[in-house]
This record gives C-alpha cells, structure tokens and sequence, in this order.
C-alpha cells in the first residue's frame, strides 16, 4: 500500500483531498501497529534474564521498522509534499506541516533528538493555522492536539501542553455555533480529546507526575 502511494505522490504531489487522506491512511495504518507493540513492550517490567534479551531485541527491530516507515514518509513530505503547498497558507500546508511534526513525535519517542524537529514543524503549522483556519477547523484542532501531546509526552514541557490544549479548546468552545454539519463531528471528537487530556494531565500535576501522560489521545488523521 505504501509503495503505491509514494509512486503516486512522486508522479504528481498535487493531490486531492481524498488522494492526501489515502496518504495519511496508509502511513497511519503501517506505524500504528508498531508503535502499540513498542508501547506495550516498554511498559512491561520483566526480570534480568533470557527473556528480557528477547525482548529487547525484538524492541530493537521494531525501532528500526518505525524509523525506517517515518523517515520514508517524512522524505515524501519534505521533498514533495510540502514544497508543493508551500507559501499556499491553507488546510493543506497546514495539514503536511502537521503530518511532519507527527511523524517526528513518532521518532522521538525513541530518539529524543528528533523531538526538536517535531517542533518545528508544528510551530509552522500552528502559525499558519491560527491566521487562516477557524477555530473550530479540524484540522487546527488536531494540529493543537497533537501538538500538546508532543509537548508533554516528548518534550515534557506540562505547563505548555496544557496552555496550548486549553487556548484551543476555550478558543473553539466560542465558535461552536458556527461549525457546519460537515465538520460537527470531527471538530466535537477532538475537543473532547483536548479536554479529556487536560484533565489527565492536570490530575497528574497535582499528583507531582505519578503518572506518566502515556494515555494521552491524539489525532492522526
């Protein structure tokens, strides 16, 4: 699947929406189940012995699929994609500068000096959101979601995740009114994981971080 999609953005990076979301369906699919076993074998506490070997090994292999698939895609975006809709300051720039900083948070999160990239790539984003999408505009939503785990869970910077979850969620909480049918949904599931990840890491704050945010929502699409 992915294969057939880079051949497609390489003939023409010009895509549509529906062609953009086989792009992020496909990549999502293929990095998704990974990053759950990676999860999964990094919570586990397992005694010094030939199965803990194992299972750093088998943690070892997983790294290197997930750093293979993210930098494949981020190449995709950087030399393609993105360089197609630059200076556009529309959902779609907004969208690839999103995706980026995804792909980034998802390196990071074994390879801390990409955290930095991730960053980067979101504070483009978010600046041109803010200027050209509405507030209730999924797409910005997600982009602030998404933007606020990498900041608590990567760059374990609390205070800045929360600030940013909030201003977004109160921001577009103003403009619900105006939402259209279209977009009701998506909009009002993401400000729900905006919410639900405030009170988590509020709750955690207050407990001086006995937990660790690992159960933080994001938004892949």
């Amino acid at each position: 699947m992915c294969e057939l999609v880079k051949a497609l953005i390489k003939e023409d990076a010009d895509l549509s929406v529906e062609d953009r979301n086989l792009v992020s369906v496909a990549y999502k699919n293929v990095v998704g189940s990974r990053r759950a076993s990676w999860r999964t074998i990094n919570s586990e506490s397992i005694p010094d012995n030939e199965e803990k070997e194992l299972m750093n090994v088998y943690k070892s292999e997983i790294e290197k699929e997930l750093e293979k698939i993210c930098n494949e895609i981020l190449d995709v975006l950087k030399n393609h994609l993105i360089p197609k809709v630059k200076g556009k300051k529309d959902e779609s720039e907004v969208f690839y500068l999103k995706m980026a900083g995804d792909y980034y948070r998802y390196l990071a999160e074994f390879k801390s000096d990409k955290g930095t990239d991730a960053a980067n790539f979101y504070d483009l984003a978010l600046e041109i959101a803010k200027e050209n999408l509405h507030e209730t505009h999924p797409t910005r939503l997600g982009l602030a979601l998404n933007y606020s785990v990498c900041h608590y869970e990567i760059l374990k910077s609390p205070d800045k995740a929360c600030a940013l979850a909030k201003e977004a969620f109160d921001d577009a909480i103003q403009k619900l009114d105006s939402l259209d049918d279209a977009s009701y949904k998506d909009s009002t599931l993401i400000m729900q994981l905006l919410r639900d990840n405030l009170t988590l890491w509020t709750a955690e704050n207050n407990n001086e971080g006995d937990g660790d945010g690992d159960d933080a929502g994001d938004n892949d699409s």
